[in-house]
């Protein structure tokens, strides 16, 4: 996968935790929870909104956090949020 192509598979969406208010979700969400906004297909609902919380704008796609299939992304992104744990 390039370093700037998202397969869209929502696994960022998902098992990332977010402490900022996000619409819909004021206390922000835990990780592994999907936020309110990821579409059935697996799409940000909020993707070029204001909205959309600033953790998610900066988050970059990259081979070692996304791999080669949504079951990696989800495995390497909970492995990432899991040892950034304060």
């Amino acid at each position: 996968m390039p370093e700037t192509a998202c397969r869209k598979c929502g696994a960022c969406c998902v098992a990332i935790s977010i402490s900022s208010p996000i619409p819909g979700m004021p206390g922000g969400k835990h990780a592994g929870v999907p936020c309110v906004h990821l579409t059935p297909d697996n799409l940000c609902g909020l993707f070029g909104s204001p909205g959309r919380p600033d953790v998610c704008a900066r988050f970059k796609p990259s081979p070692e956090t996304c791999g080669d299939s949504r079951e990696e992304a989800m495995r390497l992104i909970s492995d990432m949020e899991e040892r950034t744990r304060p």
